[in-house]
């Protein structure tokens, strides 16, 4: 068999930049093993439902019929056809028999290099339990030792592979013990492990492979059993074997079809993996038009991004006009593709209810306000305030609909236009910060005396298209706008809601300033829409700036060839603070003080399995880091204060608590200049500071902050919340730019003194484009 070979990962792969765990489980299947192998995927799912991995089939002779039927019962199989060939050399055994083929064909999972922990279930396998403990395992080769043969020797039918494992270097170790033959003849890939690791492996506990040997005499399975292992030469699918019932019973509890095994799922308790839920509930919803399950569906494609999948299987069902909660799901996917109308008749419906009443209300306001009528948005916050006083979103449209707009004082001849996310009281405070920082990036005047705001979220009508058209020109930007789940739209797919043909006749010049590609690892813009509206935005640009080489690279991968010169960079204006903001001045001292910033929105994106490891390191971190200075924890919005709350759960450790999100922008600014060094996880939680020329570790869980940290030349300033050694790194580097702070800060001056070069030669383009 050909081996893969290793080759350096593209400047834009979000998995190098970000350093989150690709994991995967591997089983080697036939068609003689099959009927385990399906019972064995039904298991998983019903025991772990909130688990969705790649499944990677090894195989050799399956039908196309039989690999129909195992991707009906897993969205993520990815199939490895295998050879024996690679094994003719091995020295002890029959090539014929099967299960030393299987037991061959095992160790090819050491050959798979696309992924850092691979989790290896025999077909012969049940799950019982839950296995986030093997997910969590990040070091080492783990597996069950065999129960019968001592702890020195590991039970191959459950191994946890890490990435150190998954090399030509350890392949080449098996690939010499077997063709030595010296190991001994039990079950191969068991010997040739055995013989390789001679003991050193990471011992997982039993009942994450319970042989089916330790029930003799019809004994029953343990409660805690996670994973029974029907070891031995009689299947339950075969008939199985006498004293053995008890167990048996245990594995035709996942004997089921297609449809019960979909039902089954889909009334599971906890939470269900939105892959696996639109997986089994689109065809159960098609076979029995069931709503509830229709919901299910529904939001789990809205979580996806997948607006439109969500309006078309809550519109395959009859909703009944008493089912309030199905109303509220397909009025919310209605308003995401941008059919309000039909939208607000499915969210009136849903206000009905009193359990979901106030999120209705909510949802009619916001669209209410995306249309600029904050009259009928603030009617309906009001009434979502009345049925539910604490519920948020309803409280967050009333303000936003009864905030006084800022009267404008220029003339419009004299004024550019600027579309930007302008952001709430409590807010983001780095996006609260973004649109005064972009506009000084055009002159001291941030005031409505020579600007007029269009906010990206409300509709871009015949209103605004007038108004923009009677400016000198038209600004977009900056922060990452190119995001498809944030205020979702089907007029652009982006977060600027604005139609095709009204983009196309906006008659001013137009200056996309510092925007960015804000995508995470594992997360994508899936809608053509979005290519379309960007490809028209580009043509019309007279200026196309993005904020990193990143952003610049994915972009241009939509665009056609003859359109990539006009994506240029240009950095994110907080990063150049220092020479934007009139009269600035350098602190003369510095708090003794260490800030520290973690980010939770799309927190699965952020952090996959790993969020324990990541706090219990943080925790280790913020100890170690106190010997040097007072460590605190900066809130750029509400949610970040869970880091805080968390260290002091789950490690008894307390952090004093900024709340930046209720700041001014120059208390941003104030701050992030006076502290000695920011740990931020944020994007804007590395920009601004680094703007204000202080020195930032970046806590890396999305691709941006490795863009910019590539584009300063200073990559050693980040790390990813995956790494094995988070805590000492942290530490580390904390002490490498500490011991010499005034050099650390000269070099911030001088990185950020490279993105003020292009920003100048940029500005004296815009200059001529705009004419000001």
């Amino acid at each position: 068999m050909t081996q893969t070979t290793l080759t350096a990962a593209p400047a834009t792969d979000a998995h190098a930049l970000t350093g989150k765990r690709r994991i995967a489980f591997a089983s080697y299947v036939d068609e003689n093993y099959l009927p385990g192998f399906l019972t064995l995927l039904r298991s998983l799912a019903l025991s772990n439902p909130g688990v969705c991995e790649d499944f990677v089939v090894l195989y050799d002779d399956l039908r196309p019929g039989s690999i129909a039927r195992i991707r009906a019962l897993h969205p993520r199989i990815v199939l490895k056809r295998v050879g024996d060939t690679h094994y003719d050399s091995y020295k002890k055994g029959d090539q014929d028999n099967y299960l030393v083929r299987k037991a061959y064909f095992i160790l090819d999972v050491f050959r798979i290099r696309e992924y850092d922990t691979i989790i290896t279930l025999d077909t012969d396998m049940v799950v019982l339990g839950d296995l986030g403990e093997l997910l969590r395992l990040r070091e080492g080769l783990a597996a069950v030792p065999q129960f019968f043969y001592g702890q020195h020797k590991l039970n191959s039918g459950l191994l946890v592979i890490q990435r150190e494992y998954l090399s030509d270097e350890f392949c080449a170790r098996l690939d010499r013990c077997g063709r030595s033959g010296d190991y001994e003849l039990d079950k191969h890939d068991q010997g040739i492990l055995n013989a390789v690791l001679d003991g050193d492996f990471v011992r997982v506990d039993p009942r994450y492979n319970f042989v089916k040997r330790r029930l003799s005499g019809d004994l029953p399975v343990p409660e805690d059993t996670a994973i029974l292992h029907f070891t031995g030469r009689h299947k339950p699918w075969q008939g199985g074997e006498a004293g053995y019932s008890q167990a048996e019973d245990r594995w035709r509890e996942f004997e089921l079809s297609d449809a019960d095994f979909q039902a089954a799922y889909l009334a599971s308790n906890g939470g269900l993996h939105h892959d696996l839920v639109v997986h089994f509930g689109t065809p159960h919803v098609k076979r029995t038009g069931d709503v509830e399950v229709a919901r299910k569906v529904a939001a789990a494609h809205i979580a996806s991004g997948d607006y439109q999948d969500a309006v078309d299987v809550l519109t395959s069902v009859r909703i009944p006009l008493d089912e309030a909660w199905p109303h509220e799901v397909l009025g919310h996917a209605l308003m995401s593709v941008s059919r309000h109308e039909e939208a607000k008749a499915q969210l009136l419906l849903a206000t009905a209810a009193p359990n979901r009443a106030a999120t209705a209300y909510a949802r009619l306001a916001q669209m209410a306000w995306v249309h600029g009528d904050n009259t009928e948005s603030l009617r309906h916050a009001t009434a979502g305030i009345t049925v539910d006083p604490t519920h948020r979103s309803s409280r967050l449209w009333a303000q936003r609909a009864a905030a006084v707009p800022a009267q404008e004082r220029g003339s419009a001849e004299d004024q550019l236009a600027h579309v930007a996310f302008y952001m709430d009281r409590q807010g983001n405070a780095g996006d609260k910060l973004l649109p005064e920082t972009v506009r000084l990036a055009f002159g001291p005047d941030v005031t409505s005396r020579r600007w007029h705001s269009v906010h990206a979220h409300r509709l871009f009508d015949e209103a605004a298209l007038e108004r923009v058209n009677a400016r000198r020109g038209l600004v977009i930007g900056g922060g990452g706008l190119f995001i498809p789940d944030t205020m979702p739209n089907g007029n652009s797919a982006w977060q600027w809601n604005v139609p095709d043909g009204l983009l196309n006749r906006i008659d001013v010049p137009i200056a996309v300033f510092a925007v960015g590609f804000n995508a995470f690892d594992g997360q994508s813009y899936r809608a053509n829409r979005f290519r379309d509206s960007l490809l028209q935005l580009v043509e019309r640009s007279a200026f196309f700036g993005l904020r990193n080489h990143g952003s610049i690279e994915k972009v241009r991968a939509m665009l056609p060839s003859h359109l990539h010169d006009k994506v240029r960079f240009q950095p994110c204006p907080t990063t150049v603070m220092r020479q934007l903001v009139a009269g600035w001045q350098d602190p003369v001292r510095r708090e003794n003080t260490i800030l520290v910033n973690a980010a939770y929105d799309r927190a699965g994106l952020r952090f996959g399995h790993d969020y324990g490891y990541f706090l219990a390191q943080m925790a280790q971190a913020v100890r170690d880091l106190g010997e040097l200075a007072e460590v605190q924890c900066v809130a750029h919005s509400l949610d970040d204060e869970k880091i805080a709350f968390d260290l002091r759960r789950e490690h008894g450790i307390s952090l004093p608590v900024i709340p930046m999100y209720d700041f001014e922008n120059d208390q941003i600014r104030e701050l992030y200049a006076r502290t000695k060094l920011v740990i931020g996880m944020r994007g804007h939680a590395g920009m601004i500071p680094f703007g204000v020329g202080t020195p930032i570790i970046s806590l890396i869980s999305h691709p941006k902050m490795a863009y910019f940290l590539r584009d300063i030349e200073r990559p050693e300033w980040g790390v990813s919340v995956h790494d094995r050694h988070l805590a000492a790194r942290l530490v580390e580097r904390s002490k490498e730019l500490l011991a010499d702070h005034a050099k650390t800060v000269a070099d911030v001056h001088g990185r950020q003194q490279e993105l003020w070069k292009v920003t100048e030669a940029n500005a004296a383009d815009l200059r001529v484009i705009l004419g000001g």
